[in-house]
């Protein structure tokens, strides 16, 4: 795993403290293009795979962040935490869209599970039930480096 320091290098995470920093609940900023070639921001729930150093997230099939991926692979994201120390990261990567119907169901539960807690909560049954009936996807995102900080070096 590349890891670069955002704030230079004193400021920097571990590949641990990355590992352990992207384990949190905390909400993905996708940077996507659109089709006329300006940014596109979303927050998305996701999951990190540190044996793979992949994340995966969660959207339905038509929505623009699909439609932007599907289109230019290149995606960028943040994820920052607001609280002091403050600390984050950044990455630049390419994104795919999963096929695999029995793997999409596993990671929309373990995404749920990571967010809400429970796969009973409305939300959840929801989302569940718009990837059964083939509404929602998932894309796997491949990092080309980690770019981080913590203000907690400081």
């Amino acid at each position: 795993m590349k890891i670069t320091g955002a704030m230079g290098s004193a400021y920097s995470m571990t590949e641990e403290e990355v590992d352990k920093f992207l384990e949190s609940k905390l909400n993905l900023q996708l940077a996507t293009i659109d089709e006329l070639g300006d940014p596109s921001i979303q927050p998305v729930w996701f999951d990190y795979d540190k044996n793979k150093k992949s994340l995966f997230i969660m959207t339905p099939k038509t929505s623009n962040k699909a439609q932007n991926i599907r289109r230019k692979s290149k995606i960028y994201f943040s994820i920052d935490d607001e609280n002091s120390p403050y600390k984050g990261v950044k990455v630049k990567g390419e994104a795919i869209v999963l096929g695999d119907e029995k793997k999409i169901m596993l990671l929309v539960e373990k995404i749920n599970m990571k967010y809400l807690g429970i796969l009973n909560n409305p939300i959840a049954k929801i989302l569940i039930d718009n990837t059964r009936n083939g509404i929602e996807t998932v894309f796997e995102i491949t990092p080309e480096f980690f770019s981080t900080w913590d203000f907690g070096k400081a």
